[in-house]
C-alpha cells in the first residue's frame, strides 16, 4: 500500500513535461527490447525534454549526461537504419572482446574522476552534494557504455542494463524513493524481455 501511495504522490507531483519524459522513456526501452527502430526517435524526445528539465533545475551534470544520450540516440537511429544485405533490419550481434575491454577500462578510469568532479563542483554548479558520488558515477559510465552497445545491437547490452538497474533500485530504495525504485524494477523486467528476445534472434541468425 505504501508503494502505491508513493507512486500516486510522485505522479501527481510531476509536470506535464516530466510525465511525457517518463512515458516516452518507458516506451522507448520497451520498443528497443522488441527490436523496433522506433525506440530511437521516441528516446530522443525523452532525452531532449529531460535535458531541458535538468537545466531548469541547475542539475548540470545530469543535463550533460542526457545531452550525451541524445547524441547516442541519434547515432543509434542512424546505425539501425543502415541495413545489411537483404535483411529488413540490422541484425543483432554478440559482444566482442574489445568491447568488454573498452567498457571495463572506461569504468575503471572515468568513474573515480567523475565521482571527484561531482563532489568538487557541487557547490559551483549549484546542486546538492551527491549521496553516492562514486557509485552514481560508476552507474553513469556503465549506462552510457550500455547505450552505445545497444546502438551497435550488441545482445549483452541488456545484461549491463539489468546490472545497473538493480543498483539503482537499491539506491532509490535506501533513499526512500520507492516510486523511482519501482520504475527501475520495470526497466529490469523490460531489459530481461529484451535480452531473451535478442538472444533468440541471434540464435536464428547463427542457424542461417
Amino acid at each position: 500500500m505504501h508503494l502505491f501511495q508513493s507512486l500516486a504522490e510522485w505522479w501527481h507531483q510531476l509536470s506535464w513535461l516530466e510525465i511525457i519524459a517518463v512515458i516516452t522513456g518507458l516506451i522507448c526501452v520497451y520498443l528497443a527490447a522488441i527490436n523496433s527502430i522506433w525506440n530511437w526517435p521516441i528516446a530522443i524526445i525523452s532525452t531532449v525534454i529531460t535535458v531541458y528539465l535538468m537545466a531548469t533545475r541547475a542539475l548540470y551534470a545530469d543535463m550533460l549526461q542526457y545531452s550525451y544520450l541524445t547524441i547516442i540516440n541519434i547515432y543509434g537511429w542512424y546505425i539501425w537504419s543502415n541495413k545489411r544485405g537483404k535483411d529488413d533490419k540490422r541484425p543483432v550481434i554478440a559482444i566482442a572482446k574489445r568491447q568488454i575491454i573498452y567498457t571495463t577500462i572506461a569504468a575503471v578510469l572515468i568513474t573515480p574522476s567523475l565521482g571527484f568532479m561531482l563532489i568538487h563542483f557541487a557547490a559551483v554548479l549549484h546542486y546538492a552534494p551527491p549521496a553516492y558520488p562514486y557509485l552514481d558515477s560508476f552507474c553513469t559510465v556503465v549506462s552510457l557504455a550500455a547505450q552505445v552497445l545497444m546502438a551497435r545491437k550488441v545482445v549483452e547490452n541488456w545484461l549491463i542494463w539489468i546490472f545497473v538497474d538493480i543498483i539503482y533500485v537499491i539506491i532509490y530504495t535506501n533513499k526512500d524513493l520507492e516510486a523511482f525504485a519501482f520504475m527501475f524494477v520495470v526497466y529490469i523486467i523490460i531489459a530481461l524481455i529484451g535480452y531473451f528476445d535478442w538472444k533468440k534472434e541471434l540464435k536464428k541468425l547463427a542457424v542461417k
